[in-house]
């Protein structure tokens, strides 16, 4: 049986916060009422899509998902998270991310200010004490003030396990950071909790979040977190989809120079290029076009915003000789 969560909306003070639990158990209902929904935010997205997000909610999975750059793997935690009106923890993965910038790390300003008092008031405190030993018997009882709720610091995932009513957790481009920070994930994306030596285990309350990783292939990811990850690969869109998306997200474009750029578009990947087109510059480009009062596509302007679409100077130079025809492609359809 399927578990339904009660979610609460996060929103400005002095708003009504409520949030309808039977809104949340509506979206969730079937596989193809979470994709209407994500249709209805202007996320277009395959059944495939629709069914990792409606299986990682009712199983509470965190979801792996891979692909290119560009395609809307970090787009659709966002979307989820606007859909289902829950707060977006982001935590950006670099090389050489740890636990001091990921789950928690000390208030040491505030310790050595709490030091600082504690030897200004020495005497008060050992008052009455006989010897060296019950001296420290009296400062041990001070010793774990220090290293308590009180002057911990959270960081995204920590964060994240405390939000009460749950929230979307967003570890994004995870392929970019070392092998010892998995390490540092498993026990959350497993449990949904984290052990902090000084403290002891913090579990997830009572809502645990929904847990979206973004990886852009850069370097392979260990099976010890895969095997807790449902995968979801999202490859670049066909070209029925792709008009889809740009329909949902640029509406104002004329259909006929929507069909002749996505034309163009999916023609530029198949050529050996250093980084093919994505979805989000396909996006880009076509608000660049609406910009342009474009009403068809033609050779010069397309050489003229080719920079819109390719990232790279090598890419453009050798587009360039190809654009006439891949131009006249686009228009004949």
């Amino acid at each position: 049986m399927a578990i339904i969560a009660c979610f609460v909306s996060r929103k400005g003070a002095g708003e009504d916060v409520a949030e309808p639990a039977t809104n949340i158990a509506q979206l969730t209902e079937s596989v193809e009422s979470l994709k209407d929904s994500f249709e209805t935010h202007r996320y277009i997205c395959s059944d495939q899509i629709s069914t990792a997000v409606y299986l990682a909610y009712h199983l509470r999975k965190p979801v792996l998902i891979e692909g290119p750059p560009g395609v809307g793997k970090t787009e659709l935690a966002k979307t989820t998270a606007e859909m289902f009106s829950l707060p977006l923890i982001r935590l950006q993965c670099y090389e050489g991310l740890d636990e001091a910038k990921a789950i928690y790390e000390w208030k040491y300003g505030k310790q050595l200010l709490y030091t600082q008092v504690l030897k200004e008031t020495l005497d008060e405190v050992l008052q009455g004490a006989q010897g060296f030993a019950e001296s420290v018997t009296r400062l041990h009882e001070f010793g774990d003030i220090f290293f308590s709720e009180e002057f911990l610091e959270p960081r995204p995932l920590l964060k994240a396990l405390r939000e009460e009513d749950g929230c979307v957790l967003l570890i994004d481009e995870v392929d970019k950071s070392d092998h010892e920070f998995e390490s540092l994930l498993l026990e959350i994306l497993s449990d949904f909790q984290v052990s902090i030596p000084e403290i002891g285990t913090v579990k997830a309350s009572r809502e645990p979040p929904m847990v979206f990783l973004t990886s852009n292939n850069t370097r392979e990811i260990s099976d010890a977190l895969k095997r807790r990850c449902l995968h979801l690969y999202i490859p670049f869109p066909d070209a029925d989809l792709e008009q889809r998306i740009i329909h949902a997200r640029v509406p104002e474009i004329p259909p006929e120079l929507r069909r002749q750029l996505v034309s163009f578009i999916q023609d530029l990947r198949d050529l050996d290029l250093k980084k093919v087109p994505a979805i989000s510059e396909t996006i880009d480009w076509a608000r660049t076009l609406l910009l342009l009062h474009t009403e068809s596509l033609d050779p010069q302007l397309v050489r003229d915003t080719l920079n819109v679409i390719l990232k790279f100077q090598e890419d453009i130079d050798n587009v360039d000789v190809e654009v006439t025809t891949l131009t006249n492609k686009a228009l004949k359809g």
